[in-house]
């Protein structure tokens, strides 16, 4: 039994090392992952993709009698294309020329898949059915003019012609103008070499020119899928901003508490229109209430302090009913009563004292 101790720096990096080491290999699988088509990423290249495995399993394992007379019902003749256009055009683009092991098989996989990640689903279709569609006619329409002209022979009409080799050469050449020059040009040259090798051998006058109408198809959509694919990362971009930016602001929000809780009402009072209460003060206005219309409104935190009672003076009071020479409590402030007010006066001394005293009280 082995004491590891935890200070021991060379113990903890040798263990993470080695614990981290099949995780290093994640980015690189993920990468080879994409190369692939999924459900989700890549729905058309992925649904496509099982309709022509299922297609080249049943040509490989099937019965040959029955997969010749699918073949030839499929085939993209000049005969089918005068009679039923649609028809051919679709069913030919189901089959694999070779089966199971055919490359065109593993090259549409590849292929494919990179140019819809990039392009879209849509857009992609459209590249491969524009490529397969317009080198199919462009090979096999001028067959049928020669045969009606007596250039070639009545045979000519029937010839077996199936395969999705036209449109995944259009594929092969709108991915390249979206790759890299180190991923560009090999991919171009290799195009380029099955082209040039359908010429040389030139088996049929006409229908070897196909490979290279496909692939300047595919090269003349540069322009529709360099579009599409500048705004499909416009939009990566803006969705990772978006998320930038709502992080940020998920941070801005986590504000200071407020001045005034939720729990805690507010009062207001108008600005500059006090109410006078019962005792002469200034009444509040209850929580919940609006300022009056036209007033300002200042929130106050709590009530002002009561008003001073009134003070007695000795003497005088609010109405001045006592006689001078009451008995009176603490002495305040003095009102201010105008002049002296008049005492009858008396011989005794005690009654000229209280004069006096009045007097004194009323100047000070």
């Amino acid at each position: 039994m082995t004491v590891v101790d935890p200070a021991d720096d060379s113990a903890t990096g040798a263990r993470t090392a080695s614990g981290s080491a099949p995780f290093r290999k994640l980015p690189r699988l993920r990468r080879l992952a994409r190369l692939l088509p999924t459900p989700a990423g890549t729905p058309f290249t992925f649904g496509y993709g099982v309709i022509l495995l299922s297609t080249a399993l049943y040509t490989d394992f099937g019965d040959p009698a029955t997969v010749d007379r699918l073949l030839r019902e499929s085939s993209t003749d000049a005969a089918h294309l005068v009679e039923q256009p649609l028809f051919v055009l679709v069913a030919s683009a189901l089959w694999i020329a070779g089966g199971i092991y055919s490359f065109y098989g593993v090259a549409f996989l590849l292929v494919v898949t990179a140019l819809e990640r990039r392009v879209g689903g849509a857009r992609a279709a459209g590249v491969f059915l524009l490529g397969h569609v317009l080198a199919t006619l462009a090979t096999e329409l001028p067959v049928a003019g020669a045969v009606a002209v007596g250039r070639l022979p009545a045979a000519s009409m029937h010839r077996l012609d199936y395969g999705i080799s036209f449109g995944l050469m259009a594929c092969i050449g709108a991915l390249s103008g979206l790759l890299r020059p180190r991923w560009k040009w090999p991919l171009l040259g290799v195009a380029a070499a099955m082209c040039a090798q359908d010429l040389i051998e030139l088996v049929d006058p006409l229908a070897s020119w196909g490979h290279p109408i496909a692939l300047l198809t595919g090269l003349a959509c540069l322009p529709l899928v360099r579009d599409a694919a500048g705004r499909k990362s416009d939009a990566a971009g803006r969705r990772s901003a978006g998320a930038g930016r709502g992080a940020a602001l998920s941070a801005d929000r986590a504000v200071p508490t407020p001045l005034f809780p939720p729990w805690l009402p507010r009062q207001y009072v108008p600005a500059r229109a006090p109410q006078e209460g019962a005792a002469g003060g200034m009444a509040l206005r209850g929580a919940g209430e609006e300022p009056p219309d036209g007033g300002r409104a200042e929130p106050v935190g709590r009530a002002p302090a009561e008003p001073e009672a009134p003070r007695h003076v000795m003497g005088v009071d609010d109405g001045l009913h006592h006689a001078h020479g009451g008995e009176a409590g603490p002495v305040g402030v003095a009102p201010r009563v105008p002049g002296a007010i008049p005492r009858p006066r008396t011989a005794d001394g005690a009654g000229e004292q209280r004069r006096r005293d009045a007097d004194a009280l009323q100047t000070r």
